[in-house]
Parts: structure tokens; C-alpha cells; sequence
């Protein structure tokens, strides 16, 4: 006997929603995929959902950079290479920085200082997402070639559009806000 799998009604809900709000950003399939399971938490929520990417893309960040500082001690890279992965760590620690003061940021909006803090977050996210393409600068041209460049290249903008998702979510936040 087949057993078809239902979804509840609530959560059918919260996916529509997510799918929608993804909708609005660069990379809604991403986007998507990336808070689906979150759903059930964010509910329907345009501050929840914001938070939530935020979050994500934090953890994704940590982890980015804990692979890229492990790589750095693989044996056969050239002077390059390392200078271009040390260059790449510093960006992501910064950008990790900037991400983790906005989601504290996030988490405590008041009243009154909304607009500002608001303003700190997106300024803060949009640096983060600065720091990620510098870091993907030092692996352009064809001096780098190979497979490290390629994995490293992949992961980075990977990162940079859950940036880029989460920016979207949040300035959709703000602007229902305002």
C-alpha cells in the first residue's frame, strides 16, 4: 500500500508564503530551498523570514570559511594560490562579522529606533555581500586555474546569493515596516 504524504494546511500555508516572498529576490529557487525547511518556524512572518535568511546565510558563512581555512593547508599550492585563499579567509571573517552583528541587530528591534536599526542591518548585509565578491576577485583571470579555484569560486557565490536573498527578504521587511 502507498501512503501519500499530506502536508498540514498550516504548513502548506507557510511554504506558499515563503515561495512567494523568494518570489522577489534574485534567486528565488535558492532562496527557497534554503528556508523550506524552516517553515514551520517562520510561519508566516515577514520579520521571522528575514531572520531566518539571515540565518542561514550566516551558518553557511561559517562553514564556508572553516572549509576555505582547511584548504589552505593542502600541500602543491602555489605562492598565489595561498595568497589569494589567505585574502579569501580575512573577506569571510569580515563578512561573518557583519552578518553576525546584523542578526543580533535583528533580534532586537524596538519601536522607535526600527528605522535606524533597519538601516544598520542593510548596511551591514550589503558590506557582507561586498566582502564576498572581493574575495571571489582574487580567484578571476586565468592565473588561478583548477580544481580549488573552481570549488572555492562555487561556494563563495553560493554564499553571495543567500546574501543577496537574505538583503531582499530584509529590505521587503523594512519596507512593510515603513
Amino acid at each position: 500500500m502507498i501512503r501519500k504524504c499530506r502536508k498540514s494546511p498550516t504548513l502548506f500555508h507557510n511554504l506558499e508564503s515563503i515561495k512567494t516572498s523568494c518570489g522577489s529576490t534574485t534567486y528565488p529557487q535558492l532562496c527557497f530551498s534554503s528556508l523550506s525547511a524552516h517553515a514551520s518556524a517562520i510561519q508566516n512572518s515577514p520579520m521571522l523570514l528575514a531572520n531566518t535568511a539571515l540565518s542561514v546565510t550566516l551558518n553557511n558563512a561559517k562553514t564556508t570559511s572553516t572549509s576555505m581555512e582547511t584548504s589552505l593547508h593542502g600541500h602543491g599550492l602555489t605562492p598565489r594560490v595561498i595568497g589569494a585563499m589567505k585574502d579569501c579567509v580575512e573577506e569571510m571573517h569580515d563578512s561573518i562579522d557583519k552578518l553576525r552583528n546584523s542578526l543580533q541587530e535583528m533580534n532586537q528591534f524596538k519601536g522607535s529606533d526600527f528605522g535606524l536599526m533597519i538601516s544598520d542591518v542593510q548596511t551591514w548585509v550589503s558590506a557582507a555581500l561586498t566582502d564576498e565578491d572581493t574575495c571571489t576577485d582574487g580567484f578571476a583571470g586565468n592565473a588561478m586555474n583548477g580544481n580549488l579555484k573552481n570549488v572555492v569560486r562555487g561556494r563563495i557565490v553560493n554564499l553571495a546569493h543567500l546574501t543577496s536573498n537574505a538583503l531582499a527578504l530584509i529590505n521587503s521587511y523594512a519596507a512593510l515596516q515603513g
